[in-house]
């Protein structure tokens, strides 16, 4: 293992001597390609994503004999977002 990371070692400071601006571009490069993975953000649009229905309702005269469907539609229904309000 400790042979790898010499390798890598030189491989990086023998590329920033010859092409400082490709080095620096292809780190950025891979840090744009990992960031997205690692942030915190992806968390959070994901539990939003996850509580924001797909199909929004579409307004249905209630006969008395519907009970899933609610008696208004600002009524609340689904999961509770104050996880979004504690953030």
């Amino acid at each position: 293992m400790e042979m790898n990371h010499a390798f890598i070692g030189r491989f990086l400071k023998n590329a920033w001597n010859k092409e400082p601006v490709i080095t620096v571009s292809c780190g950025l490069g891979l840090l744009a390609c990992i960031l997205p993975a690692v942030s915190p953000l992806t968390k959070y649009t994901g539990m939003m994503n996850k509580a924001i229905p797909f199909n929004y309702p579409v307004p249905v005269r209630d006969d008395g004999n519907m009970p899933d469907v609610p008696a208004h539609p600002c009524d609340p229904q689904g999961r509770s977002l104050e996880w979004l309000k504690n953030l």
